[in-house]
Order: C-alpha cells, then structure tokens, then sequence
C-alpha cells in the first residue's frame, strides 16, 4: 500500500510538472504572448485589478526575471571551475521569487496551492509585492523602475538605498521601465481585440 501511495504521488507530480506553458514563442511583444495564451492575459488583467499594478509593469519584471519560463532557476555555481555545484538562490519560476519569499506571499494572499511556476500565481505574486513596496516604501505601482530595484533588493534594501552599491543593477532596472513602456504601447494596439476575445476567434 505504501508503494502504491509513493507511486500515485510521483506520478501526480510529474502530472503537475507536465502542466507548465512553454515560453511563449516571441518573449517581447506583448500582443503576440497574449495571443498565444488568452488566459495569461486574463490572470494579468485581475492582478491590475486586485493590486492595481498595469499589466505592462508585471509583464515587464518577468520578462526581466525568467523571460516568461516557468521553470527557470538560477545557473548552478561550479566547483573548481568545472564540475556543476549548488544553485546561489532558492529563486524559481516566473518570478523567480525566492522559497522564503513565497512562503511568506502564501501566508498572507496566495494558498496552500499556489506555486511558483503556475503564471497566475506568478503575475499575483508580483501584485503583492509591487504594493507592499507602495505602502511600505511610497513606490508607486506604476514605476516599473523603483519597483524593480525594490523587488531585486528586498523593500528594506531598497529604503537603505543598497542598490547605489551594485552599479549594474542601475541599467537593469532601467531595461525593465523600458520594457514596461514598450508593453504599454504594443497592449494599447491590439488591447480591444483581447478584451473583446478576438484572439480567440482567429485560434
């Protein structure tokens, strides 16, 4: 019976494993990672709601942390320069939030279920943070630069202003508003179609 048990278990994980979207085909063109999959856009559109944060500064961090792969996690380090050795974070998924992190998000506004290569819970996860750092820091939900630099640095780090020491965080931080601004724009030319399912009809 035990056997059995371990089995069915193996074999629901490696079902709930199978269930993770690829990367969409074109990682910067908003309209075209919609088109591919409807339902991002929907989760995406409730988060805006539910955290008031634009769909184009959640889709902008991810672009940024995982370029939209589920299952992404951190090059391991290598030992002697060659043989493959420990991860540096417990960072994963869209978000690549890190284990701790994530706990704390389910405590608070995930659930039990949550997971961090699910893109709804992802995109979720992004709103919780992007307005702890509003109320705890001033950020507001719409600057894809400060929100960065706060998702990067921890929201104490970001008050303690620690990303003035890691002078390459500055560009990437910058990349990111850019990319927010490049969302915005490609969403507005083809954000009727979503709304009104046009994508599903052409599919």
């Amino acid at each position: 019976m035990m056997h059995m048990r371990a089995c069915l278990g193996l074999f629901s994980l490696l079902l709930l494993s199978g269930c993770v979207s690829r990367p969409p085909t074109d990682v910067n063109n908003i309209c075209a990672i919609f088109k591919q999959y409807p339902k991002w856009y929907t989760e995406a559109k409730d988060v805006q709601r539910r955290w008031r944060v634009p769909v184009p500064v959640q889709m902008a961090i991810i672009h940024q942390e995982s370029k939209f792969n589920g299952r992404a996690k951190p090059e391991r380090t290598k030992l002697l320069w060659v043989i493959p050795w420990t991860r540096p974070s417990t960072a994963y998924g869209y978000t690549q939030a890190l284990k701790s992190t994530w706990a704390h998000y389910k405590q608070t506004n995930g659930s039990l279920w949550s997971s961090r290569d699910d893109f709804g819970d992802g995109v979720d996860f992004i709103g919780w943070y992007a307005n702890m750092a509003y109320q705890k820091a001033g950020i507001p939900r719409d600057d894809a630069y400060a929100l960065y630099l706060a998702y990067h640095e921890g929201i104490g780090g970001y008050q303690r202003k620690t990303y003035l020491k890691k002078q390459w965080l500055i560009p990437v931080a910058h990349k990111v508003k850019s990319r927010a601004q490049i969302y915005q724009a490609q969403l507005a030319s083809c954000q009727k179609s979503l709304s009104t399912g046009a994508w599903y009809k052409m599919w």
